[in-house]
């Protein structure tokens, strides 16, 4: 609802999923570094600007995101094999950068750019997961709203600019520092190159 947009809400939370033992904790931010957003412009998950609209400052929220609600299932067929000389910078195997766990940048065939997960280094390949991290996860939030209010108009023409400048999406679910995201977008079977040398990350898990 229109009356619900263009809010600026900032929260510190902890974040879990389900472990063998019980839940664990994945993500957790602080009252220094809260996740920050303004409603309205699909930066966070919209299941999760929902439990946080009706809320006001100070209250404490505790909520359980479905796969369905969050990043959808795990797909095998995201995880695809890139050979190795993609990573080579001035003939020699960029180490500093692709090993197991890091989050590297990718772009396909259409120069759409996105983030992978590299998850096996072998002497011709290198493994990639394109599924969000939280694929197939049921997330479970606890937290408290820190500030609720409309935002200002500077803080919403800032924003409108960001994402006119190429940095919408955030895979769907993340802050305001464009980091990127995951998705096939045209990569299986291995069509897509390694783009650049900087890392990037997935931001925060809403």
């Amino acid at each position: 609802m229109e009356e619900n947009n263009n809010k600026y809400i900032a929260v510190q939370y902890r974040l879990y999923v389900d472990g063998e033992d019980g839940r664990e904790l994945v993500e957790q931010t602080s009252v220094g570094k809260p996740f920050d957003f303004i409603s309205g412009f699909g930066i966070a998950l919209d299941a999760f600007e929902a439990q946080l609209i009706g809320l006001q400052q100070g209250q404490a929220f505790a909520f359980s995101l479905p796969k369905e609600q969050a990043y959808g299932e795990y797909y095998k067929e995201r995880v695809i094999e890139m050979n190795r000389e993609s990573f080579y910078i001035d003939g020699k195997f960029d180490h500093a950068h692709i090993y197991p766990g890091a989050i590297i940048p990718l772009q396909n065939e259409e120069g759409t750019q996105f983030y992978g997960r590299v998850k096996e280094v072998s002497p011709e390949k290198v493994t990639i997961d394109l599924n969000h991290p939280l694929a197939g996860e049921t997330l479970h939030f606890e937290g408290i709203v820190l500030e609720h209010r409309d935002a200002t108009k500077e803080e919403i023409d800032n924003l409108i600019a960001r994402l006119t400048g190429g940095c919408k999406g955030c895979h769907g679910g993340c802050g305001g520092d464009c980091e990127g995201g995951c998705g096939t977008d045209g990569c299986e079977g291995g069509d897509c190159q390694h783009h650049g040398k900087e890392q990037g990350g997935y931001g925060h898990c809403h």
